[in-house]
């Protein structure tokens, strides 16, 4: 074969791969959230999915199957408990709400309203022209209300439920890929240590650079809303909120959802005590939130994401912002991700490519005794008292 013809057909099969990879991203694309949330519970249950197959005799299906399912129940169980109960309370609530309308009436539903809301409500009554004795005009109010705005209406409905039903399936789609990705994740490794244009190891170093990665921001993620779930609960008994015990598990799942935030529910909580009278009470509980619930996220979580990455405090904060801010939610772990892959590109080039660049053994002894040094002095630093 001539050299024409052979840079002709290197060019032709370079444009096929160019081809493949742009139909294979079409096909991905729609689905990519939840097979990358799969790829990152897979690389963090992994070594807790070994040591369950060798409890259960070597059988790895059994084993992801258990996971699967235990992942399952850790994702919607508390879900389900906390719509049960705020479903019970709306119930509960519409209930009472209906029996004082038919014993008292709109006046003594309104009467038993706190005295810091009952003269807003009735002067909106009054603008309603509602009957407050009777409540015929409120129905007759509702239902041309409801006849002007049931298209918008639908259309939120419709909206709702598309949402909805787009997050059902992206759950589906990422437990199913999990399962697939704990049984068969290391030939995939294996797969993909052989084919990568890589040196021997290269690729399973970055593999194990990104698990090291989405474990310490699924710890850290876990672990500061537990912290802030604490600090609010605090608040929540000293402001005396009802239902405190309810605060506190909805601030914990909040707080997992990093566009929401563990602060939303504080405020929340203090504009309910504002509603019913208690003023100083919501004062101080609004306070708590922004500055310590608030807090807590800011400087917990890039601690424990530095502890399980070893990367600067600073570097670990602009990065989860970062990716924040370009990716959304999921960018809480692309943006650490990302800058350990860049720090492990750097790492294996020093290392395979640019040896001559590497600290001579005596160099890299001595700036490590020059470290020791200064933590020592720092340490003393802090033990000795001021004068």
């Amino acid at each position: 074969m001539s050299i024409r013809s052979e840079q002709t057909s290197r060019r032709v099969f370079i444009g096929l791969v160019l081809a493949s990879v742009v139909l294979l991203a079409l096909v991905v694309m729609p689905l990519a959230t939840a097979l990358f949330l799969a790829a990152v519970l897979a690389g963090a249950l992994h070594p807790l999915h070994l040591r369950l197959t060798r409890l259960v005799r070597g059988r790895a299906g059994l084993s992801a199957g258990l996971l699967v399912a235990g992942t399952t129940l850790l994702l919607l169980g508390p879900v389900a408990g906390l719509t049960a109960v705020v479903v019970k309370q709306a119930a509960d609530g519409t209930r009472w709400v209906v029996q004082t309308v038919r014993s008292e009436g709109m006046n003594g539903l309104i009467e038993h309203l706190p005295d810091r809301l009952e003269a807003p409500v009735r002067s909106l009554m009054e603008r309603l022209d509602v009957d407050v004795e009777g409540g015929g005009g409120l129905g007759e109010q509702l239902g041309s209300q409801a006849t002007s705005q049931g298209g918008k209406a639908a259309m939120a409905v419709t909206g709702i439920l598309s949402a909805t039903g787009s997050l059902l399936v992206q759950s589906v789609m990422m437990l199913i890929a999990l399962f697939f990705l704990l049984v068969d994740g290391a030939r995939l490794v294996e797969w993909l240590e052989e084919v990568a244009p890589l040196r021997p190891g290269q690729t399973t170093e970055l593999l194990l650079e990104f698990r090291k990665v989405s474990v310490a921001v699924i710890v850290s993620s876990v672990a500061t809303a537990g912290v802030q779930a604490v600090a609010a609960e605090i608040g929540y008994l000293i402001a005396r909120v009802p239902q405190p015990l309810f605060f506190g598990a909805l601030t914990f799942f909040i707080a997992l959802i990093p566009a929401v935030g563990a602060t939303s529910v504080c405020l929340a909580a203090s504009v309910l005590l504002l509603a019913t009278g208690h003023q100083w009470m919501a004062l101080f509980l609004a306070i708590w939130s922004l500055s310590v619930v608030g807090l807590v996220d800011n400087v917990v979580k890039p601690l424990l994401v530095r502890r399980g990455m070893s990367l600067h405090g600073a570097v670990v904060f602009f990065a989860l912002l970062g990716g924040l801010a370009v990716f959304g939610p999921v960018g809480l772990l692309l943006g650490p991700m990302m800058v350990a892959f860049f720090l492990a590109l750097v790492r294996i080039h020093q290392r395979d490519y640019r040896p001559d660049l590497a600290s001579p053994p005596e160099v890299a002894a001595a700036v490590e005794a020059v470290k020791a040094e200064d933590e020592a002095k720092t340490a003393e630093a802090k033990e000795t008292p001021p004068p």
